[in-house]
């Protein structure tokens, strides 16, 4: 999968592979940051590349000094989400401190999340954007 993320004015271009999903998601990632989202788009767009999902979120990141993992919280139009990304002994132990047990895990893209949240309450899947729509309610 190819995405480009946009962010103000700032664009990212990422190359993700094929999921290895069990209990943890991993997958290779490579980034680029791009100067022009929307030219970026239109490049892939000129290479035959069509655009499969859109999708909106805001995300605060945070992270403890000296710790290599990260907690991410997402606010996106069918609810907030938390992900965490680290070793997998480093998500356990912070899932753990957050008071979520193993069960509470889900490795569910956000494409998946909002095609099951589309069929739970009969909408057509489309692109999950803050739009008055999309937004549960």
């Amino acid at each position: 999968m190819v995405r480009v993320r946009e962010a103000g004015r700032h664009g990212l271009l990422t190359y993700k592979g094929p999921e290895a999903i069990g209990k943890y998601k991993d997958r290779e990632e490579l980034e680029v940051e791009v100067s022009d989202p929307h030219k970026m788009g239109e490049m892939l767009a000129r290479l035959d590349f069509v655009p499969k999902f859109r999708y909106e979120k805001f995300r605060a990141e945070y992270c403890r000094p000296g710790e290599a993992g990260a907690a991410m919280l997402d606010e996106t139009p069918i609810g907030v989400y938390l992900e965490l990304e680290g070793t997998p002994g480093w998500i356990d132990r912070n899932a753990r401190r957050l008071g979520f047990a193993e069960s509470d895990y889900s490795t569910a893209s956000y494409l998946g999340l909002y095609a099951d949240y589309c069929r739970t309450h009969g909408l057509r899947v489309t692109n999950m954007t803050f739009s008055v729509k999309n937004a549960p309610h």
